[in-house]
């Protein structure tokens, strides 16, 4: 197959960060019948540099609205620019995801437009691995009206306000969870939620579920109880060989990515 996809790398000074961001941006070549594209911004690009994006974007073939991709690389601070915007976990982690949102709202994005040759952002949609699912997903939540879609592979939903050993009480100290139940649902946002059976081992309410595929189905629940509709707004992928790595994600993408294009 010819290769329609274009890789050029950006750095882009940020004031916000205090750091120069390395972005990777993935676009197409021929754009000739599009007069819009769509945007997905994807945390941990260094990760997707491993994965085969470029083959599947070819394959996707979209014409008409093309899809860019950048992928934001992340910095030494990683556990601190991703989290949950304006509410740190219970060792200060995530500080800086105010920061971080600012960097790619109002810096990274501008950058962007001056580069697109006067073509317009029709959807944007946020994706992430581990903890920069939980910043995708974050996203996509405090900014209803930015991002159409998020997808979250193998996310960091345990992140919570207060340590295990200081009375947890998990309906009130997962930081996600409870901010979802401050959230109005809408009918134009959709969700792509994926986790594996081998994420990991930890197992903190001992009901022989792991964490991670718990906390994932409680956050379709709370997304459920403010009026979002499973399946046509939320799709879940539990692969029961997954693992917590770029190897497992890496074999999910191609199906959010065909999944973002779903009617």
């Amino acid at each position: 197959m010819i290769n329609t996809t274009s890789f050029t790398v950006h750095h882009i000074q940020s004031l916000a960060l205090k750091r120069e961001v390395r972005v990777d941006l993935y676009s197409p070549k021929q754009m000739a019948h599009a007069n819009a594209v769509d945007l997905l911004i994807v945390n941990d690009g260094q990760d997707v540099l491993k994965m085969d994006l470029r083959r599947w974007l070819d394959k996707m073939g979209n014409e008409e609205t093309p899809l860019w991709v950048m992928g934001v690389h992340a910095g030494a601070e990683r556990k601190l620019e991703y989290g949950v915007t304006g509410k740190p976990d219970f060792m200060n982690r995530g500080s800086k995801a105010d920061l971080y949102t600012f960097f790619l709202l109002q810096e990274m994005l501008p950058y962007l437009k001056k580069k697109m040759g006067g073509w317009e952002v029709r959807n944007k949609y946020a994706a992430g691995f581990s903890l920069g699912g939980l910043m995708a997903f974050d996203l996509a939540l405090e900014f209803p009206a930015e991002f159409n879609a998020a997808g979250v592979f193998s996310g960091s939903f345990w992140w919570r306000s207060i340590n295990l050993k200081d009375d947890y009480v998990e309906e009130r100290d997962r930081i996600m969870h409870a901010k979802i139940r401050t959230k109005q649902n809408n009918l134009h946002q959709r969700f792509f939620l994926q986790t594996g059976a081998k994420d990991e081992k930890a197992d903190r309410n001992k009901n022989g579920i792991i964490d991670s595929i718990d906390d994932t189905l409680d956050i379709i629940h709370e997304l459920e109880k403010i009026g979002f509709q499973r399946e046509r707004q939320i799709t879940y992928v539990e692969l029961p060989d997954g693992t917590h790595d770029v190897a497992t994600w890496s074999s999910v993408m191609p199906i959010f990515l065909s999944w973002l294009y779903m009617k």
